[in-house]
């Protein structure tokens, strides 16, 4: 078991097409995954993907390039549906990781962001134990956190066990300050895109 590397936030790569190397290292992992028919212009597509999310651009602005922005959301649908973003913040979590991916860190971690909605809490927990704080769409204490919420649980179950014991000494407002931490822990529904890390 490797031990995760410190939160932190990846500094900014400006896209540009993947090179051979960085290509080489990400491929395996994409056709691992068996996402769909193969198709010959997967690396444009893949490439396509990186342009969308560090550009934050909607899918129908993207070039004709990368091929139809149908075709490229879907496939990129599917890359999230198995787990490809969180099994790429493993790998470079992993002190062997290879330059070639340690290179894409940055694009890896803005997909991550875009994949958030469809992954939901697996790429969340994910991101969050690796320490990978660019993955994530806001700052990590606005985000549901899996590990404090059942911290939380444990400790207000303890307390609340002894508290019921005898009603008479509840204090007031514990039950309404459990509500608030319980609130708290689940993060918020929103979060302004200008808090998103870049």
């Amino acid at each position: 078991m490797f031990r995760p590397m410190p939160s932190h936030y990846t500094p900014p790569r400006p896209w540009q097409p993947m090179s051979q190397p960085e290509w080489d290292a990400l491929r395996p992992h994409i056709l691992w995954l068996g996402a769909g028919r193969p198709v010959k212009d997967l690396r444009a597509r893949v490439d396509g993907m990186f342009w969308i999310a560090t550009s934050r651009r909607p899918w129908k602005d993207l070039p004709e390039a990368f091929g139809k922005p149908d075709t490229v959301s879907r496939q990129f649908r599917r890359l999230t549906q198995r787990h490809l973003w969180q099994k790429l913040l493993h790998l470079l979590a992993e002190p062997g990781a290879s330059p070639g991916l340690r290179a894409l860190e940055h694009w890896i971690c803005r997909a991550c962001q875009r994949a958030m909605r469809c992954a939901g809490m697996s790429l969340i927990t994910a991101a969050q134990r690796l320490g990978f704080l660019t993955a994530l769409r806001g700052p990590s204490f606005l985000l549901p956190d899996v590990d404090l919420s059942e911290r939380y649980r444990r400790i207000t179950e303890f307390f609340l066990t002894r508290l019921l014991k005898d009603r008479n000494s509840v204090p007031k407002g514990v039950f309404a300050l459990c509500g608030r931490l319980l609130t708290f822990v689940g993060g918020r529904r929103r979060i302004p895109r200008c808090l998103w890390p870049d």
